[in-house]
């Protein structure tokens, strides 16, 4: 397991801010006390917390067949439903989200092997990541990926609350591979992924799932 490269932009600041708390209070009281190693305990913890989440895990898919989505992100299945896809497919669609709480890995993989065929940033607010109308309203970027099949899958991340930072790392005409990282999201988000009505839902709601070693389903043929 490795940093992420997006912990690299944000890890050494923490540490940097965290630091000046206990240089403070060993200047201004430089007798140890038990307060001291409370604080220290309590800095050493917050640091530890925020190198953890930039965790880089390795992963290998569960399923590399023609039809297999596998999850893009590690967190909880909070919806699995039937609903319209009004930016781009404008019909009816069949929804899975997870929900990732800051304790998961939040690196996004792509769902399979395709092409990138369509990508866009829409800047919105910041409300509770698992509430359904986040997906229209809050900060949010799509993907688009086409398998060897032909097929379209939709990819949303969603910021949450305290998620203010999509990092997007795929462009338009870019061939993915199983295991490619589409972004990034800091700090407690979601990911919608839209699939053709008709596909084999191989997920249960509440269930936990992992990043490209859960399959989600399989996509009809």
């Amino acid at each position: 397991m490795t940093i992420h490269r997006e912990g690299f932009k944000i890890i050494p600041y923490a540490i940097l801010i965290l630091t000046i708390p206990a240089l403070a209070a060993s200047l201004i009281s430089p007798i140890q006390t038990p307060l001291h190693w409370i604080l220290y305990s309590l800095l050493f913890f917050l640091a530890v917390i925020t190198i953890r989440f930039f965790r880089s895990p390795d992963r290998i898919p569960a399923d590399t067949s023609a039809g297999a989505v596998l999850s893009s992100v590690d967190g909880t299945v909070v919806a699995i439903e039937e609903t319209v896809e009004s930016e781009y497919f404008k019909d009816k669609r069949l929804l899975i989200s997870v929900f990732m709480s800051v304790n998961n890995v939040h690196i996004n993989f792509s769902p399979f092997a395709g092409e990138v065929t369509y990508i866009k940033y829409h800047p919105g607010k910041f409300m509770p990541a698992w509430e359904p109308k986040s997906s229209l309203e809050n900060e949010r970027n799509t993907y688009v990926v086409k398998n060897e099949m032909g097929i379209e899958v939709l990819l949303r991340q969603i910021a949450g609350t305290v998620a203010r930072r999509i990092a997007t790392y795929a462009n338009v005409g870019d061939t993915l591979q199983w295991g490619d990282q589409l972004g990034f999201i800091r700090f407690g988000s979601r990911v919608d992924i839209f699939l053709p009505l008709g596909s084999e839902v191989k997920v249960a709601l509440k269930q936990k799932v992992k990043g490209q070693e859960s399959i989600l389903a399989y996509l009809p043929r």
